[in-house]
């Protein structure tokens, strides 16, 4: 791809560049190198993670592209010889990953990627930017979709965010379960379904809440959700079954105490005979609020504000660092930082999730220098994303959504927990 009007290559920050221009002046940009993107521990306390952005992440390894706009903003930051040297940069090695949708634990390698030092150090900010993000959020509405349990979850917080973040957002909790979003750039762009009605300002707009029912339901259908919290709730109700009959799809509470809220208005439906219209609620929900209406007869919720932060974790708290580089006799050489707290540990890794004799998993295996070995029970985790250069990765977004679903099977029952403790399964060293 030759062109630079959509490249990511200024979504970096100064110092990768800065190390660039040092490199080569030294003669060792050229060096084999690998680096592993990995978590050092999980957010919060939290028993497993969610790998997201993977895609997003491909498309940015290939639009990342230093054409004369990206080299005019650069002047003054690196010298001549390193601007000539990005002008012809195209990356050209390889990376292995964990498939999107992925669960992970402490020190999984969720990228490896090997090339010369200069190609793969360009991809630091970038790579992060996006992995820290989206398997933040992706991680917050997995947690969110096992509370639910059956009932969907609706994706509705692009408000509440950075309209760029919000679309990603969307993305990534539709990969850990979600079933739609609001977001409609979520729609064009990746595919993500849609949803939604209204809002307070429509029945406001109208001279009588019964008006702006009835202006709905003329133009959505009886199967639309109505909003029935403007006022009072169960005179909402009551002209909502009255104008819809027993076809009214579904009734939306957007505040007060949804639980007690929620019983009050399904014994109000069923007495109106609207046996069938749901009952969907929204209002800063979390996973904990959504675990709290397990008992309620609620039928889908709809999340915001708490999604799109990470439910109080807005990053995965992710690294990007050098593990291995080529020797004096060109053979790759393990390296690790050794500072209190933040060390990594050196050398190429490998991963395999082991698994019992019934399919549940029990650890996280990392290999460095070899594969581990498994059985017939255990899952290799890297998948081959780049191929000399080439994306070879990509996948539909329901092949994620699918990988998301079946790894989170697969793990015991204390993944399901909300409280914080040790990850659901140990991680392994050998």
């Amino acid at each position: 791809m030759d062109s630079t009007a959509d490249s990511t290559a200024l979504l970096t920050d100064h110092y990768e560049l800065t190390m660039l221009q040092a490199a080569l002046k030294a003669g060792t940009a050229e060096r084999r190198a690998v680096f592993e993107l990995f978590p050092r521990r999980l957010a919060g306390g939290r028993r497993y993670g969610v790998v997201a952005g993977v895609g997003r992440a491909l498309d940015a390894v290939e639009t990342f592209r230093f054409g004369p706009e990206q080299l005019a903003v650069l002047e003054g930051v690196v010298d001549g010889p390193t601007l000539e040297w990005l002008a012809g940069y195209r990356f050209t090695g390889d990376i292995w990953g964990y498939a999107e949708g992925e669960t992970f634990f402490p020190h999984s390698p969720l990228l490896v990627v090997e090339a010369s030092f200069a190609e793969a150090v360009a991809l630091e900010t970038v790579l992060l930017s996006i992995y820290n993000h989206d398997s933040a959020i992706a991680t917050a509405a997995s947690r969110m979709t096992l509370a639910a349990g059956d009932r969907p979850c609706i994706e509705m917080g692009s408000r509440r965010t950075h309209e760029a973040a919000a679309v990603a957002a969307a993305r990534a909790a539709y990969v850990a379960g979600f079933t739609a979003t609001s977001n409609l750039a979520a729609r064009a762009r990746f595919g993500v379904p849609t949803t939604g009605t209204s809002a307070h300002a429509f029945t406001l707009l109208h001279d009588t809440e019964e008006q702006a029912f009835q202006a709905q339901v003329a133009s959505l259908g009886k199967g639309t959700t109505l909003l029935v919290d403007t006022y009072d709730i169960a005179e909402a109700v009551a002209k909502a079954v009255e104008i819809t009959g027993p076809e009214l799809g579904a009734v939306r509470i957007d505040s007060g105490d949804l639980g007690l809220l929620a019983h009050d208005v399904r014994r109000q439906l069923d007495d109106l005979g609207a046996t069938k219209t749901k009952i969907i609620v929204t209002s800063d929900l979390d996973e904990y609020a959504i675990a709290g209406l397990a008992a309620a007869p609620v039928d889908g919720y709809g999340v915001g504000t708490q999604l799109v932060t990470g439910s109080g974790h807005p990053t995965a708290g992710f690294v990007y660092k050098l593990v291995a580089r080529e020797g004096a006799s060109g053979d790759l050489e393990p390296v690790a930082k050794k500072s209190a707290s933040k060390s990594s540990i050196g050398g190429r890794k490998y991963a395999l999730r082991r698994r019992d004799r019934n399919d549940v998993a029990d650890a996280e295996v990392i290999g460095i220098g070899t594969p581990p070995q498994g059985d017939d029970n255990d899952r290799p985790l890297l998948t081959q994303l780049v191929r000399k250069g080439e994306i070879v990765g990509r996948e539909p977004l329901d092949a994620a959504r699918d990988r998301h679903q079946a790894s989170v099977a697969e793990l015991p029952v204390i993944a399901h927990s909300l409280l914080k403790g040790d990850p659901a399964i140990p991680t392994q060293f050998i």
